[in-house]
């Protein structure tokens, strides 16, 4: 781990093997191979970059070229990290549905991202994919079909695995599909390599498609043409779209796959927490259905297997989803008794004094004629007639840029603890000056038109009253009427109002 890179991209694949050993029976020896060490923290980043190499190579992705495809999230958070890395537009579309850490994340590294409704489901982002490279001219990834996908886990997770059990048994590789790729690429090494070696695969109890045996229909291109006729909406993000992926039906075609089981929503949801706090190995709601698939052939298998499952993605990208729906955000019973088992640092009683000090002469900071001048200067200023005096990482003054961010107000912020005004300590003379003519001593300042709104809350509830709006409209300074956000929705949650 000591070695230099000279990328991410390079940073991708040999992940660790760890071994389950609380939660697996004890006549076995069970497995995971950990994804979330990608950087991006998934399986999909080899995928990502196997696609995007494939297309340059074959001359399919041309510089500067924008790359699209229709993902859950974790493609596209791979392909975002590539793309940024190496200079392509990316746009990903993807159903509404699917969790906001996964939008936001995207939005993070350059990408932009196209909602579909829920109820067209994935294949409607798929759709709307297709639509928009042939609009437009950009290069469609086609993760369900393209060899790429699956040829990359055949030249890297695969000779990882076999590498990691070189010299021992491995009786079982059990896994789940999105795409297929990691089954497939992975399948079919183990079936040359490991012949002895059975592949599992894992889909939702609820919504078996694969199990079912009905064929998918798709179209010529190997692209599935509507759902599957025994999809239904399951729990696991990533795993089992409304469609059978043209690469997981080459596995079924090719006989790479021995067994497939159907896994309940709730145990992945019990399982991928139990992982946690037993085993400290954090994931997302497809690893524990993986763990839940592979728990139930360790129950059934001969004394001294070994099993190894794929935990595909971390738990972080979960937060707004039903694995963390029971996680309290504020402290719990237990916690508060734990808090009250001392006297001191607690909401519910005084601070404490603090520690007596040598008496120190501290010579009040004087209003400065400079410090008025600059005030003047700037509240005047016609080219800004909204001013926020304010401090760069104050949680409320963020919450003000926040707000006018929404609203589109054009602003300008004084930022007294900057580098600008600390030399001769400008900062603390404008601010001495500021409190003397507003009598007014918490940050941030608000101006319009060289009148003083007040601080945080007293903009939002000036918003609330139409009041802004008002002062706004009369000083010229445009803003999105159309916005009905509640204002104190910018605050923090630790700062919001109880």
């Amino acid at each position: 781990m000591n070695e230099k890179y000279e990328s991410i991209l390079e940073v991708i694949g040999r992940t660790p093997v760890v071994r389950i050993k609380k939660l697996a029976p004890a006549h076995v020896r069970l497995y995971a191979k950990l994804e979330s060490f990608n950087p991006m923290g998934s399986v999909k980043d080899r995928l990502a970059l196997g696609v995007i190499d494939d297309a340059e190579r074959s001359g399919r992705l041309l510089p500067g070229q924008t790359v699209i495809e229709a993902t859950s999230g974790n493609t596209g958070i791979g392909l975002a990290m590539v793309c940024a890395e190496k200079g392509y537009p990316l746009v990903v579309t993807m159903a509404e549905n699917f969790s906001v850490e996964r939008r936001k994340l995207m939005r993070f590294l350059g990408a932009k991202v196209v909602l579909t409704p829920a109820a067209l489901k994935g294949s409607g982002m798929l759709a709307k994919a297709v639509e928009l490279a042939e609009a437009h001219g950009w290069f469609l990834c086609r993760q369900f079909e393209n060899e790429a996908n699956a040829d990359a886990h055949s030249r890297t997770t695969a000779p990882e695995i076999l590498q990691a059990f070189a010299g021992e048994r491995l009786d079982y590789f059990v896994t789940g599909f999105g795409t297929g790729g990691t089954l497939k690429g992975v399948a079919r090494v183990l079936r040359r390599e490991r012949p002895e070696t059975k592949v599992i695969v894992c889909e939702p109890d609820n919504s078996q498609t694969l199990g079912s045996g009905i064929p998918q229909p798709r179209g010529a291109d190997g692209s599935p043409s509507g759902s599957h006729p025994n999809f239904r909406p399951h729990l696991m993000q990533g795993w089992s779209p409304d469609f059978i992926p043209k690469l997981t039906e080459d596995s079924r075609a090719q006989k790479l796959i021995d067994q497939v089981i159907p896994v309940n929503g709730a145990q992945a949801l019990k399982l991928s927490q139990e992982l946690a706090r037993s085993e400290g190995i954090f994931v997302g709601i497809s690893a524990g259905a993986t763990l839940a698939g592979a728990l139930q052939i360790c129950e059934k298998a001969p004394p001294g297997s070994v099993v190894l499952c794929m935990l595909p993605d971390t738990g972080e990208r979960y937060l707004s989803t039903p694995l963390f729906a029971d996680i309290p955000a504020d402290m719990t019973a237990d916690e508060i008794a734990i808090a009250r088992s001392t006297p001191n640092y607690r909401f519910d009683s005084p601070a404490p004094a603090p520690a007596p000090s040598p008496q120190q002469s501290v010579d009040p900071v004087p209003v400065t004629a400079d410090a008025v001048a600059f005030i003047e200067q700037v509240l005047t200023d016609a080219r800004h007639p909204v001013v926020m005096f304010a401090l760069e990482w104050c949680e409320f003054c963020w919450s003000v840029r926040r707000m006018f961010a929404r609203y589109g107000i054009a602003y300008r912020s004084v930022d007294l603890d900057s580098i600008e005004y600390q030399p001769g300590d400008q900062g603390g003379r404008i601010r001495t000056a500021l409190v003397a003519r507003t009598s007014f001593g918490t940050i941030p300042q608000v101006f319009v038109g060289g009148e003083f709104l007040g601080g945080c809350t007293d903009v939002f509830d000036a918003c609330r009253q139409g009041r802004l709006q008002t002062l706004l409209e009369k000083n010229n300074v445009p803003y999105d009427r159309s916005v009905k956000q509640d204002p104190y929705s910018f605050l923090p949650s630790w700062l919001h109002p109880r």
